[in-house]
Parts: structure tokens; sequence; C-alpha cells
């Protein structure tokens, strides 16, 4: 008995010494000069109870940056469905075809569902198909031209605060109902055989829609790789130049298309012509900048390509956080109506947000911790709850979790959206508690002035915290 007794004395000990949460929490983020003196919220849910655990700024605004995604794809998600497909079409209209797009933006080389480790293959591979299914149809002349149809959408390809270089990487790439290979080509540069020749290069698409000046010499073997690109802004000439070395291993840049729905129509145009069919009037575009769309109840189908579900979609768009694909889901879910419904919904008012985007890339943005946890609730609650859940990251094990939480045990009880621009991180989604159940959580840092790689960490931190408590 009397041993008994020393021991829950000891217990009784070591609770008194061991701090509170909010302590516990503050220790944390003072003793890390990049979080000291930034401006750091955070909001912390016990799913079961409502009971706020923890909370820091949780109704000051946070530049977010991709946690925005968050918002966009449960908006989505709640509006259309986990089932819900994309479509595009080939419709006859007159001497010309018209390639319509639907907002699907799987038309691509990335493999769904999503996949960690799968390769891209061919970017233009659904072109391919619907060429395929032009010639079965009998399509032998095209006597006008393939018009890439992008009306779905009024013409508004830069959502406000993306910066002008911006548009020129895939991260970037313009926003259109019409959607080929993510609106970018991969430009893959490898080294020649020997020293002294120039690099050899391979797009994906595999025409030519940029002309490149290459002017990448290879090395050496040991020599660095040093590449320099530049493309003006609007223009579609790249230069190159640089060294790479003899065996180096092949060095990828992601470069964004200015018009998207001209770059498919082309791609389309490509795999017909390799099909013997004759397309007299090349490739076009059509945008829409009235309010209504451009319909054509007269025109004939002729061929047709449906998407993946939308729950492999939003996979994608928060394991990899893709800018584009986040945007879509915006437009797609009513755009700032349909997100006033979806806040009303989760008990979110006008003043805890300002979107002006749906991917985070613009810093005009804004959102507050509490914010994002009443999102984190009511997917959780909602009939979607499984969908939304295997779209998250895990904690040190894929997506953009995927080399966070090194060296937690734990790090596979967080399912969470990362985001990140300059000074700015943040973290929002769930930890799995083995005593108090899942928790809801949100974490921003702004202002931050140090490494990214920092900041991460002592948010991890924070989040495995909770663990103790």
């Amino acid at each position: 008995m009397r041993l008994l007794g020393l021991l829950l004395m000891a217990e009784l000990a070591f609770a008194e010494k061991k701090p509170k949460l909010p302590v516990a929490m503050e220790r944390i983020i003072q003793s890390e000069p990049v979080t000291a003196r930034a401006h750091l919220g955070m909001r912390v849910v016990e799913i079961q109870t409502g009971k706020v655990l923890y909370e820091r700024n949780p109704q000051s605004w946070f530049v977010p940056a991709s946690n925005t995604k968050l918002y966009s794809t449960a908006l989505a998600l709640t509006k259309l469905g986990a089932s819900h497909r994309f479509e595009t079409q080939v419709v006859a209209d007159g001497k010309n075809i018209r390639l319509v797009g639907g907002a699907d933006p799987t038309l691509s080389g990335r493999k769904y569902p999503y996949d960690r480790d799968a390769e891209w293959t061919d970017g233009a591979a659904a072109m391919e198909t619907l060429a395929d299914a032009l010639v079965a149809k009998g399509l032998k002349v095209v006597e006008g031209s393939v018009i890439g149809d992008d009306t779905r959408y009024v013409w508004d390809p830069v959502p406000p605060g993306w910066g002008a270089d911006d548009g020129l990487y895939e991260y970037g790439a313009p926003v259109s109902a019409l959607i080929l290979n993510d609106n970018a080509v991969r430009l893959k540069i490898r080294p020649g055989a020997k020293a002294g020749e120039p690099a050899e290069l391979a797009m994906n698409p595999a025409f030519e829609y940029f002309a490149i000046q290459n002017r990448v010499v290879t090395g050496e073997a040991g020599t660095p790789t040093r590449i320099r690109f530049e493309r003006p802004v609007g223009s579609r000439e790249v230069w190159l130049d640089g060294t790479i070395a003899v065996g180096a291993p092949e060095t990828e840049e992601l470069l964004a298309v200015e018009e998207p729905a001209r770059f498919a129509a082309q791609a389309l145009v490509e795999a017909l012509r390799r099909r013997g069919v004759e397309v007299r009037g090349g490739a076009g575009v059509r945008h829409r900048f009235g309010e209504n769309p451009m319909a054509c109840d007269s025109c004939e189908v002729l061929a047709e390509r449906k998407s993946p579900p939308l729950s492999d979609i939003i996979q994608v768009v928060n394991k990899v956080s893709q800018n584009l694909h986040a945007e879509i889901m915006r437009r797609e879910g009513g755009g700032r109506d349909g997100m006033k419904a979806l806040f009303a919904a989760a008990g979110i008012t006008d003043e805890d947000t300002y979107l002006v985007d749906g991917s985070g890339l613009s810093r005009l943005t804004l959102v507050c911790p509490e914010s994002s946890t009443k999102i984190l609730l009511h997917l959780w609650n909602s009939p979607e709850r499984e969908t939304w859940l295997r779209s998250l990251p895990i904690g040190a094990e894929d997506g953009t979790l995927e080399n966070r939480f090194k060296g937690f045990a734990e790090a596979g009880r967080v399912k969470a959206k990362t985001g990140s621009l300059t000074h700015v991180a943040a973290l929002a989604g769930y930890l799995d508690h083995p005593k108090r159940g899942p928790l809801a959580f949100s974490v921003m840092v702004n202002n931050y002035n140090g490494t990214s790689a920092k900041a991460r960490a002592v948010i991890d931190k924070l989040v495995m915290k909770l663990l103790e408590y």
C-alpha cells in the first residue's frame, strides 16, 4: 500500500509540474525565432464534444496560402457530390468542329485515383482518344477549324492578387473551362552524349507550342547543372542557357500556356492529322466575354469524354495542392454565391473570410483559424466525410505531408492540408487523438522571418504537442 501511495504522489507531483496546454504551446512558439515575432493563429476543437481545447488569435485574419483549397474542395464536394463527373465534347458546328471544355481538369498525364508513385504519362492522351472516336465516326476532312471552346466561363483567366510572373509557370497557369495537361507543357532537359554537345529537349505533350532557343551545353562529368530560363510575359518564346553534365539526371521546367483553349485545340489537330484527317483551318479559339454561355443547340455531338469522379479529383487537389484544379472547384461550386451557402451551413459569417481565389496563390485572400476549423467540423459531420478524409495528405506518408512530421512516431495520426507562400505557412486538418478522439485544428503563421522549413517545423511541434494533453 505504501508503494502505491508513493506512486500516486509521484504522479500528482508530475501533473503539477506539467504546464497547461496554453503555456506549453506558447513556450514552443516563443522558443523559436521564426515564430516568436510572427503573427501566429491557432484553434483546436475536440470534435466529439465541440469543446475548444486551445486557441490563439482565432478570429484574426491570415493569408492562408493553399489552406484555401480546403474551402474550394469542400464547396465542390458538398455542392456537386462525390460521384460528379465532368464532360468534354467535340461537336460539329458548320464547317468547324468545336472542342467544348466542360471544366474537366483530368485531361492530363496524371493517374487517377491519386498514386504518389505513378509516373506522368502522355499529357495529350485524351486528345488521342477523342481523335480515335472522331475517325471511327467517319471524319475524314475538317473544312474549317478545330475551335477550342472555353465559353463555359466568362474569360477571366487570372484571379485577383496573382503575380504577373505566376502565369509563366504551371503553378499559375491560366484558369479556363478547357484544360489540357494542367494548361502547361512539361519541358525535360537532358545532357547530350558527350561534353560540348547541346542538351536534348523533350516536351510533353509532344508537339511544338513554344519556340525554344536552346543554348544549354553538355558539360564534363561533375559539372554543376545550372540552367537559366527566360520567357517574356505574353510570349511563346523561351530562352534556355546554361550547362548540364554528361550523365546528369534530367531536369524539368513546367511552362504555363497563355491560351489554354487554343493549346487543347492544337493538340486535337495534331492527333487528327496523324490519323490522316485533313484539317484545313488549323486551330482556333472561342472565349466568352458576356454573361451567357454561347450555346449551340443544333450542334451534333461527335465525341465525348467523361472525367473520373469528383472524389478522385479533389484527392489530387488536396494531396498535391494543385492550384488550377482548385480554381475549377470554386467555379463549379458556384463561386461566391456557392461559398456563401457553404459558409451559412458551416456557421461562418461574412466577416470571417475574404476569398478572392480558390487556390490560395493570391495574397488578397484572408481567413481566420476559427473559420477553417468550422469548415473542418462541417465536412466531418457531412455525408461526404470519408471522401473528404481520403483527400487529405497523411503525415510523413504522402502528398505535401510526405516529408513532414519526420521523427514523430505518431505522424500518421495527422490528416491535413498544407499552405505555403513566402513568409506564410499554414496547416489545417485533423488529429486522431488516442484519448480525446478526432480533433479539428488550424494553424497559420504569417510575417515570419526565416526559412519555411523552420516555420513548418514549429507547426509540426505544436500539432504533436496536442497528443500529450
